[in-house]
């Protein structure tokens, strides 16, 4: 039980430091981020849009149905 760390603890370090300088390298590009953000936003309003119709024909089925 020594003070000292072990090769196999020195090993996941040098991993981790070897990908934040990786992903540091890379640079972001803000003009894509909010492209993919506003193509999200439209197919959350798509899907939004789809699921409200598809509630508001079945409780019009169920009041047709009930009616008879």
């Amino acid at each position: 039980m020594s003070a000292q760390p072990k090769e196999t603890e020195k090993k996941p370090d040098s991993n981790y430091l070897k990908e934040i300088n990786f992903s540091n390298s890379k640079k972001v590009n803000l003009n894509d981020l909010v492209a993919r953000l506003k193509e999200e936003k439209k197919k959350d309003t798509k899907n939004n849009l789809i699921l409200s119709a598809a509630a508001v024909s079945a409780v019009a089925v169920f009041g047709i149905i009930l009616t008879l």
